[in-house]
Order: C-alpha cells, then structure tokens, then sequence
C-alpha cells in the first residue's frame, strides 16, 4: 500500500528509547482529515493516554481547516486511537512500569486513511543524549569523508 507521511515527531527518538512500535486508526471528524492531508499537523506535545478499556491520543494539533467555517474542529481534542482489546491492554501493563511512557512518532496516509505510528519509550538521561549526538556527528564526519574520497 502507499503510505504518505504528514508528520513525524523527530524529537521522540532525541528524548526516549522507543523500545516497541504500534500503529493505530484515528477516529477524526471530516475537517480533521483534510487538515491532515493538507500536512497541518503538529505532532511536538503529543502523547498517548492509556486508560485501561481505551487509548487516546492527547494535545496533538491539527489546525483547524480554512473551509470548514463554523463546522471547524477543535484543534487540541482528545482524538481516539483505533486498537485490538489485546494491544490496549499490552500499552496498559507497559504503562503502568516505571519510567515507560508511549509517544507519537508519526502521522501519515495508508490507503486513504490516516494512522497514527506511537512507540512505548523510556526516557533518556542527559549522557545517553550526549551519546546519540557524538555518535551522530561521528557518522556524518565519517560520510564526509568517504564521499571527499570517491
């Protein structure tokens, strides 16, 4: 299938360890879905609340659309993650340990429906950021070279 990525949320690999990835419907009104397609999201608060029976996904903002008027949306709404029982309760044990929190990593089309792609992620301390920066530098320093000697 063709997949078409809206947003990405580049700060979520910088900030956590994402340890398991998911992917969920999203229950939208009709001015949502254009604004999505329209590339208006923003995915940098965003969250996901797990509650035990349901998950949401929480201060995503989808700005609202120009032709919408009085029929707009509201732009920071919970908006509700399509899952299986048994995904919802996989989040919610994860959930409930210590340091593990579950963050958006992506919003993009699939099949003319928009998926949310969210992570379960432990947060990284000030070194482990500190590390993923040397290393990054590192690798463009190392294809800097590599691309000075072809």
């Amino acid at each position: 299938m063709d997949i078409k990525v809206v947003a990405t949320n580049r700060k979520a690999g910088f900030e956590y360890f994402l340890l398991e990835r998911f992917e969920a419907g999203l229950s939208l009104h009709g001015s949502e879905i254009k604004s999505i397609r329209a590339g208006q999201v923003s995915l940098r608060e965003a969250y996901v609340r797990v509650d035990g029976k349901s998950a949401w996904l929480m201060d995503a903002h989808i700005a609202p659309y120009e032709q919408a008027n009085r029929f707009n949306h509201d732009p920071k709404r919970p908006r509700h993650l399509l899952l299986h029982k048994r995904e919802i309760r996989e989040l919610w044990e994860a959930v409930r340990q210590k340091g593990v929190t579950i963050v958006p990593t992506r919003i993009y089309l699939k099949g003319g429906r928009a998926k949310l792609e969210f992570a379960i992620a432990k947060g990284k301390k000030l070194h482990d950021k500190r590390q993923a920066i040397a290393a990054r530098d590192a690798e463009r320093e190392m294809n800097r070279e590599f691309s000075r000697d072809q």
